[in-house]
C-alpha cells in the first residue's frame, strides 16, 4: 500500500516552512555569486587600468631621460638657430612659433638664445611621440640654467594665454613650479607622483610624473610629465571613485584569494562605508584604488537581480496566501460551515418575520413546529391542521375560513423532500380588500384634483388672457407716443406676464392631452419676419445685433404647425435674450440634401451659457433657478414647454450651453415641403444691384434674398470697369452714393433717407423688398424725367456748331479719367475732373456738370470705388450725347 501524506495542519504548516527556507537559501547564494562575479569583473578591470598605467609611466620616463640627455644637453652645447623666432605675450611670457602645431610651447621668464633652440628640438621631439595620441598631454621642464620654465602641451596655450584661459594658465603654471620647486630641493627624491587631479574646465583626469636632475653648480633640473587617464578608464566605472596613492602594503601579503595570476596585484578591502579595490603599480609605490559606496553596489545589485527577485517575493506571497487559504478551506471546515449555516438560519428568519402574509411549516410526524412568523402563529390554536389538509386536497390546496370574524385565504403544499412536512401560507383578505378600497379612492380624488386643476388653470388664463392684451395694447400706443424708460420697463413686464399665462394655459393643454397640432401651409420666411420685428425693440434696448440667416427660398411653402412653430421660436428667442448681455443672436435654417422636408433651425448666442440647474428645466418646470437680467427674468417653464411642443410635432429640441461662451438651440422638425408652379417672371428680373457689404454673414443673407428674386448681384472685386448698376446696397454709410439701400439690423422696416436712399432691416425681407420696389420705382420716374431734361439741353448742342469741339475734347478726357483713377493719380484725376465740369458749363449741360462736381468731391476722400461709379456714369452720359448727335 503506497505511503500517503497526512494533510494536518501540522504538516501543512512544515512543509511551507521548508518551501520558504529553500527559497531565501536560493536568493541568497544567487546574490552572492551576482556580488562575487561583480567583484571578479572590477579585478580584472583594475589588474587592465594598472598594466595600461604603468605603460605610460615608463613611456614617460623613456621621454624624460631622452629630453634630458639628448635633447637638452646638445642643445646647451651648440650654436642657436638664428631662424626661431618668439612672440612676447604678455611680460615674462613667450611662445614660440613654430610650422608644426601639434604641439604648441610656453617659455615663462628671462632665456637667452639657447633655451629657445631646446625649447624647438623639446617640441619637435613630443610633435612625434603625442602624434597619434588624442587626449590631452603636457610637459614642464624647470631649467637649472637660467630658471626658466618651459610648458609643451597640446592646449591651444597661445589662444589661451592671450584670450579666455588667461587665469587658467596662470594657476596651473604658478602650481607646477612651486611643485617642482619643491622637488628640486628634496635631496633624497628623485621622482614622484602626484594624486589624481582633474581640469574643471576640460574634464580630464590626470596625474602628474616628476622627475629631478641634479648638475654640479646649477639649481637641479626637473621634468614634469602631466599624464591623462580619460582614455585608460573604463565607461562604466566613474572617474570620481579613482583615487591615486602610495602603496604602504606592497610588502604584506593580503587576505583576500585571488582566481587566477593576473589578479594577484589586486585586492578587496571593506572600509566603511565603501568597498576598496585596489592595484599596485609594480615599478612606483603608487597605488591605484576605486571605491565603490555600498549603498550604490546594493543598489547596482537589486537592478541586476530586479527579475529574480521579483519571482521569489511572488512565491513567497503565494506560498503564504495558500497555507493561509488551505487552512481556513480544508483544515477548519466544521467552524467554517458553522458560522456559514447560522448566517443562513438568521437569514431566513428574517425574511420569514417579514413576509405580509402568515406562513407555517410543520412536521406530522414529529407532531411539531419547524418555521413560523407571529401572525401564523397567532392563527395557529383555532386551526386544525388536518382537517385543512383533507379539504385543500380537493379545492386544489386553496380554501378560506373565517376565524374571530376575519376571513383568511389558506394555501396548502406538500415537501418534495420531507413527505411529513406541510406548508401553509394565511392570508387577511379582509384587510386587503380594505387596502384595495382605500387606493381606489385616493386614486380618484387624485384624478379629481387633476381635473380641477387643470379646469382652473384653463379658466384662469382666459380670464387674465384679454385683460393682459388690453393693457399691452395701451402700453405699446402710449410707448410709441413717450420714449420714457418706465414706460417701457412696465411694458416688457406686462409682455413677460402674457406670455407666462399663454404658457401656462398651452402647459396645461398639452398636459390634458388636450391639444393637437393645426397643420397647415405657411410662408417660413414671413414668420421670420415677424419674430423678428417682434425681438427688436429688446435687441436695441439691450444694444444686441440679430442676424437671421434663412438658407431656404423666399416663397417656399411649407406644410406645419405655424403657431406652435412661432410659439417655440418666440419662446427660446426670449430666453435667449435674456441669457445674452453682449453680442449677437443667430437664427439659421437649413435643410439637408437627403431630407428636404426636415428643417433644421439653429439659434446661437453669446451670452453666459446655461448653468446645470437652468438645463434640468427641460425634463420638468421650474426645477432650477433660471437667468435674470435687469429687464426680466426668463421662464422656468420654456424649456420643458418647446420640448413638448417639438414632440407632439414629430421632431426634437437639443439645448448645448458651454459657460462664458453661449447657448446652441438645435430644433429639428418635419416640414413638408409644398409644390409651386414655377413663377414666368421674378419680381426683380433684369435689376443689377451693387453689393458693397462689410460683414461677410449680411453679405451673404442680402445676396440670397437678392438672388431669390431674379437680381443680379455685383461686388466691388467682381465688378468690371465701366459696367453700370441700378442700385447700390451698402452697411457703410460713407459708401452711399446715388440710389442707395443703407442696411442696419435695428431698423422697424425700412424709411427714406433722402429722394434717392433708403434706410432697410436686412433681417426682415418684406422690408427689404419693399425698399428695393420703391427704390426702382422712384429711379424710373426719375430716369424719364432726366430724358425729357437732356433732350432739352442737348438742342443747343446739336443746333450750334459746338459738336465738333465736344467730340474732340471730351471722350479724350473721359478716358484719361480711367487710366488715372487705375493709377489713382489724384492730383492728375482732378484736373481733368475740373477740366470737364468746365467743358459741360460752357455748353450749358447741367447734368454732366453735377457728375463731375460730385466725381471731384469723392477725389478729395480718395473713395476709389465712388470714384469708379460716377466716372461710368460720365461716360455713359457722354456716350449717350454721342449716339444724339450721330443721329
Amino acid at each position: 500500500m503506497p505511503y500517503k501524506f497526512p494533510l494536518t495542519s501540522g504538516n501543512v504548516t512544515r512543509f511551507f516552512v521548508v518551501f520558504n527556507l529553500v527559497l531565501f537559501l536560493a536568493l541568497g547564494a544567487m546574490v552572492h555569486n551576482s556580488v562575487n562575479a561583480w567583484m571578479t569583473e572590477k579585478r580584472y578591470a583594475m589588474t587592465d587600468l594598472a598594466r595600461a598605467m604603468q605603460k605610460r609611466i615608463d613611456a614617460s620616463r623613456f621621454a624624460t631621460w631622452q629630453i634630458y640627455e639628448n635633447l637638452a644637453t646638445s642643445a646647451a652645447g651648440t650654436s642657436p638657430n638664428s631662424n626661431l623666432q618668439e612672440t612676447r605675450l604678455r611680460p615674462d611670457v613667450y611662445y614660440l612659433e613654430k610650422t608644426r602645431r601639434k604641439t604648441e610651447a610656453l617659455i615663462f621668464g628671462s632665456h637667452d638664445s639657447s633655451t629657445l633652440d631646446m625649447t624647438m628640438r623639446m617640441s619637435n621631439y613630443l610633435d612625434t611621440l603625442w602624434g597619434a595620441e588624442n587626449p590631452t598631454w603636457s610637459m614642464y621642464f624647470l631649467n637649472g640654467q637660467d630658471n626658466s620654465l618651459i610648458m609643451i602641451s597640446t592646449l591651444p596655450l597661445k589662444d589661451m594665454a592671450t584670450r579666455y584661459k588667461e587665469s587658467a594658465i596662470n594657476t596651473l603654471v604658478d602650481s607646477r613650479r612651486a611643485e617642482m620647486l619643491q622637488q628640486a630641493n628634496a635631496l633624497d627624491e628623485r621622482e614622484s607622483f602626484s594624486p589624481l587631479r582633474h581640469f574643471a574646465w576640460q574634464n580630464d583626469h590626470y596625474f602628474t610624473l616628476r622627475t629631478t636632475f641634479n648638475q654640479p653648480g646649477h639649481l637641479a633640473t626637473v621634468v614634469a610629465f602631466d599624464l591623462p587617464v580619460n582614455d585608460l578608464i573604463p565607461r562604466n566605472m566613474p572617474l570620481e571613485n579613482f583615487q591615486l596613492r602610495q602603496d604602504a602594503t606592497q610588502t604584506s601579503t593580503t587576505t583576500t584569494t585571488s582566481d587566477d595570476t593576473s589578479s594577484e596585484s589586486t585586492h578587496v578591502a571593506l572600509v566603511n562605508p565603501n568597498l576598496e579595490i585596489a592595484a599596485s603599480l609594480p615599478s612606483t609605490s603608487l597605488q591605484l584604488v576605486y571605491r565603490v559606496p555600498l549603498t550604490s553596489l546594493a543598489l547596482d545589485t537589486l537592478h541586476n537581480l530586479m527579475w529574480p527577485l521579483l519571482i521569489n517575493l511572488v512565491l513567497f506571497l503565494l506560498s503564504i496566501a495558500g497555507i493561509t487559504l488551505l487552512r481556513q478551506q480544508s483544515l477548519r471546515p466544521n467552524e467554517n460551515q458553522s458560522a456559514e449555516l447560522d448566517s443562513l438560519r438568521m437569514l431566513n428568519e428574517e425574511i420569514v418575520a417579514s413576509l405580509p402574509v402568515g406562513l407555517l411549516v410543520y412536521d406530522f410526524a414529529t407532531n411539531r413546529t419547524l418555521l413560523s412568523n407571529k401572525i401564523a402563529e397567532h392563527l395557529l390554536p383555532h386551526l386544525n391542521l388536518q382537517k385543512i389538509i383533507n379539504m385543500s386536497d380537493q379545492h386544489q390546496g386553496v380554501l378560506q375560513a373565517t376565524i374571530n370574524n376575519e376571513v383568511y385565504e389558506i394555501r396548502h403544499a406538500r415537501s418534495v423532500l420531507s413527505p411529513h412536512t406541510q406548508l401553509f401560507m394565511m392570508r387577511d383578505q379582509d384587510r386587503e380588500l380594505l387596502v384595495n378600497k382605500k387606493l381606489q379612492k385616493a386614486q380618484q380624488v387624485l384624478d379629481r384634483n387633476h381635473q380641477m386643476r387643470q379646469q382652473l388653470m384653463h379658466n384662469l388664463g382666459h380670464a387674465l388672457n384679454r385683460p393682459l392684451q388690453n393693457m399691452v395694447k395701451q402700453l405699446v400706443q402710449l410707448s410709441q407716443r413717450d420714449d420714457d424708460e418706465s414706460v417701457l420697463d412696465l411694458l416688457d413686464e406686462s409682455q413677460g406676464l402674457a406670455r407666462l399665462v399663454d404658457d401656462i394655459v398651452l402647459l396645461n393643454r398639452l398636459e390634458a392631452h388636450d391639444w393637437s397640432p393645426d397643420a397647415s401651409v405657411f410662408n417660413l420666411q414671413d414668420m421670420l419676419d415677424e419674430i423678428a420685428l417682434e425681438s427688436l425693440p429688446l435687441l436695441r434696448r439691450k444694444g444686441l445685433a440679430l442676424v437671421v440667416n434663412n438658407h431656404l427660398a423666399n416663397d417656399e411653402m411649407r406644410f406645419g404647425d405655424r403657431r406652435a412653430l412661432r410659439k417655440v421660436l418666440t419662446t427660446l428667442m426670449h430666453y435667449s435674450l435674456t441669457t445674452t448681455r453682449w453680442g449677437k443672436i443667430s437664427l439659421e435654417i437649413k435643410t439637408s440634401e437627403d431630407k428636404p422636408n426636415q428643417v433644421l433651425l439653429q439659434l446661437v448666442d453669446t451670452g453666459s451659457g446655461l448653468s446645470v440647474d437652468e438645463l434640468a428645466n427641460v425634463d420638468f418646470p421650474y426645477l432650477g433657478d433660471t437667468t435674470q437680467d435687469r429687464f426680466g427674468q426668463a421662464s422656468g417653464m420654456a424649456f420643458f414647454l418647446c420640448k413638448q411642443l417639438c414632440k407632439q410635432m414629430g421632431g426634437q429640441l437639443e439645448i448645448i450651453a458651454k459657460p462664458d461662451i453661449g447657448t446652441r438651440y438645435n430644433i429639428q422638425l418635419p416640414l413638408a415641403l409644398e409644390q409651386q408652379g414655377e413663377q414666368e417672371e421674378k419680381l426683380l428680373e433684369g435689376v443689377t444691384a451693387l453689393v458693397d457689404i462689410a460683414v461677410e454673414d449680411v453679405h451673404k443673407i442680402v445676396c440670397r434674398h437678392l438672388e431669390n428674386w431674379g437680381a443680379k448681384c455685383l461686388t466691388s472685386d467682381e465688378r468690371l470697369t465701366g459696367q453700370d448698376h441700378d442700385v447700390l446696397v451698402t452697411d457703410d454709410p460713407a459708401r452711399l452714393n446715388g440710389w442707395a439701400l443703407l442696411l442696419a439690423g435695428d431698423e422697424m422696416g425700412h424709411h427714406a433717407l433722402n429722394d434717392q436712399q433708403f434706410r432697410v432691416n436686412f433681417n426682415l425681407s418684406n422690408a427689404l423688398l419693399d425698399a428695393l420696389l420703391a427704390l426702382i420705382e422712384k429711379q424710373l420716374s426719375h430716369d424719364l424725367l432726366e430724358e425729357s431734361r437732356e433732350d432739352e439741353e442737348a438742342t443747343p448742342l446739336m443746333s450750334g456748331g459746338y459738336f465738333q469741339l465736344f467730340t474732340e475734347t471730351v471722350p479724350p478726357d473721359v478716358k484719361r479719367l480711367y487710366t488715372e483713377a487705375a493709377e489713382k493719380d489724384y492730383p492728375s484725376l482732378a484736373q481733368t475732373a475740373h477740366r470737364l465740369k468746365g467743358v459741360f458749363a460752357m455748353l450749358n449741360l447741367g447734368s454732366g456738370k453735377q457728375l463731375c462736381e460730385a466725381l471731384e468731391q469723392h477725389i478729395k476722400v480718395c473713395d476709389d470705388l465712388t470714384i469708379k461709379n460716377t466716372t461710368s456714369e460720365i461716360d455713359a452720359y457722354v456716350s449717350q450725347l454721342l449716339q444724339q448727335g450721330n443721329q
